[in-house]
């Protein structure tokens, strides 16, 4: 399958250009450099607005060929310039045609580096992509021949949170990568100047910690009875005062991705972010992908039925 990677003319994307080659490398797929130009509309038969549009063309045709450029000779890409209403349907449209199995673009370059920064054009495929969106962080880079060694899945305690684990326990056993199952508490610290209020917040987090731990015990049991288990499988949990304290809770290392499965609330055929989830990925200090309900059901059902290969 192909991986779509939209690529900035104004920006050159090198961000996403690092992760999409990490990923292509990873799970052995060709890329799809895609770089949209908006049409007007209606069309306007204007001789000034067809040459914009030539112009646009040209630099967009210089962009993607700067950045195949910039891939290391073991990854495969192709260029495509597409016209379209928008940046999102661009690359939506792009993926579709492609049947791509993921769509990679960078963060906004007015958020901090390090962290996952939503713009315009993330925000948009984050409630309307039929297929998983890969998120770089600002400025990330990787070296050349780097590979995904480990998936991280946000898990909430939710049957579609087992959903997510087992779609993400099957993928990481086919391409050979470890599972770690992440659960994020944020807890404030209680106003309080008593003992009282200090013993509350000390019951209400181990209350919330013995629950979760039951959860993903649960869910620890439907990987293990899957034909192709990872073969590393861990859980953690992150504490803090805010969720970006919480992220930092555990530990993270090069090579690291963050699976979120996206919101009930949303369509089950498309990625919507809740709440939680919008905030987990914000704070993410490595690459984040983001699944739909409808995608993450059936790479959970091809997990279990054993497709895909081992390495």
């Amino acid at each position: 399958m192909t991986i779509v990677v939209g690529v900035a003319p104004e920006e050159r994307g090198k961000a996403a250009l690092h992760l999409a080659g990490e990923l292509a490398r990873s799970m052995d797929e060709e890329l799809l450099l895609c770089a949209v130009i908006p049409v007007s509309w209606p069309p306007s038969p204007a001789r000034i607005d067809a040459e914009y549009r030539a112009y646009l063309a040209s630099t967009a045709t210089e962009a993607l060929e700067e950045a195949r450029a910039r891939l290391p000779q073991d990854v495969s890409a192709t260029t495509l310039v597409h016209h379209a209403r928008s940046a999102p349907a661009g690359l939506l449209d792009a993926a579709e045609r492609a049947d791509a199995s993921l769509i990679v673009v960078g963060s906004s370059s007015a958020g901090p580096l390090g962290q996952v920064t939503l713009g315009s054009v993330s925000s948009s495929l984050l409630h309307h992509s039929p297929v998983p969106v890969a998120l770089a962080t600002r400025g990330y880079r990787c070296s050349a021949g780097t590979r995904v060694t480990r998936a991280t899945a946000a898990f909430g305690g939710t049957s579609e949170a087992e959903e997510l684990v087992v779609a993400a326990a099957g993928v990481a056993a086919r391409f050979g990568v470890s599972l770690r199952i992440a659960s994020f508490a944020v807890l404030a610290r209680p106003p309080y100047t008593s003992g009282v209020g200090r013993e509350a917040a000390g019951s209400l987090r181990s209350q919330w910690t013995e629950a979760m731990r039951a959860a993903v015990d649960e869910a620890l049991e439907q990987v293990k009875e899957l034909p192709l288990v990872p073969h590393d499988l861990e859980a953690v949990t992150g504490y803090g005062e805010t969720w970006e304290e919480a992220l930092e809770d555990i530990e993270w290392d090069d090579g690291d991705v963050l699976v979120v499965g996206s919101s009930v609330l949303g369509p089950v055929a498309r990625v919507f972010l809740g709440s939680r989830a919008t905030k987990i990925v914000r704070h993410s200090p490595v690459p984040a992908i983001v699944v739909p309900r409808g995608a993450a059901v059936e790479l959970a059902e091809q997990a279990e039925r054993g497709e895909g290969r081992q390495r």
